[in-house]
């Protein structure tokens, strides 16, 4: 005689194990960026001795780590199946189009180049990924102000990095981190000779900023002022053939 089935509420649901739910919530949180690490600890530490002083405001300071978190986000990202392109290095606005001289420390020919200004606020991704696959030529940090990241002096007056990049065909490619109104600090984890990947991550600008990328004369920029940018997904132009 055969054992009886048991009701369907013994059985455990298909596709609900421990390490499946793990797996969906580890899928559903991003990773943080390691830059944050320490603001965030330093947030919650604040937070713990507001609650131990006052034995109040444990939700308000569970909020303000969980949003301080969130802002240090790094998502995983899937680059596009494409080659001779160029690639956001910033989520954000595109803020201006446009082709200007580029920095003098980017060591880029010296003559009018497209221009495409990618403005971050506080709620946007803030980690800089690559545009392109090939290797660091140049980083180049210069202090400057600290004026609002939407104005297009920013680019020239504010705080800097810029990191010069070449791909296998020569092709060279500027991004400036710029720090905005409410940053206060630039970190940049790559330096010169090391190979990269289009879309791994390579910086971060704490708070609201803009991400400029400089590319070859040439280039057929697809994207538009007001536009939603995603890094290392968005493709921003056409890169022009090497010859």
């Amino acid at each position: 005689m055969h054992d009886p089935i048991p009701p369907a509420t013994d059985r455990p649901a298909p596709g609900l194990s421990l390490p499946h739910v793990a797996g969906l919530i580890r899928a559903a949180v991003p990773p943080m960026h390691r830059g944050g690490r320490p603001i965030v600890a330093a947030v919650a530490g604040a937070a713990a001795a507001v609650k131990i002083a006052t034995g109040r405001g444990a939700a308000a300071g569970v909020l303000a780590t969980a949003a301080t978190a969130l802002f240090f986000r790094n998502p995983r990202r899937v680059r596009p199946p494409l080659t001779g392109v160029a690639l956001a290095a910033a989520d954000g606005t595109v803020a201006t189009v446009s082709d200007v001289l580029p920095p003098a420390e980017l060591d880029l020919p010296r003559e009018p180049a497209p221009r495409v200004s990618v403005f971050l606020s506080v709620l946007d991704v803030h980690v800089q990924r690559v545009p392109v696959d090939g290797r660091v030529l140049d980083v180049a940090y210069r202090p400057g102000t600290f004026l609002s990241a939407d104005l297009d002096k920013a680019s020239e007056d504010n705080e800097r990095n810029a990191v010069l990049f070449e791909t296998g065909d020569g092709t060279r490619i500027g991004v400036v981190q710029i720090a905005g109104l409410l940053a206060r600090r630039i970190v940049c984890d790559i330096a010169p000779g090391d190979e990269v990947a289009a879309g791994e991550t390579f910086g971060l600008i704490r708070f609201g900023s803009r991400v400029d990328v400089y590319l070859p004369a040439g280039s057929r920029v697809v994207v538009a002022p007001g536009q939603r940018t995603i890094g290392g997904e968005t493709v921003l132009a056409e890169l022009p053939r090497s010859d």
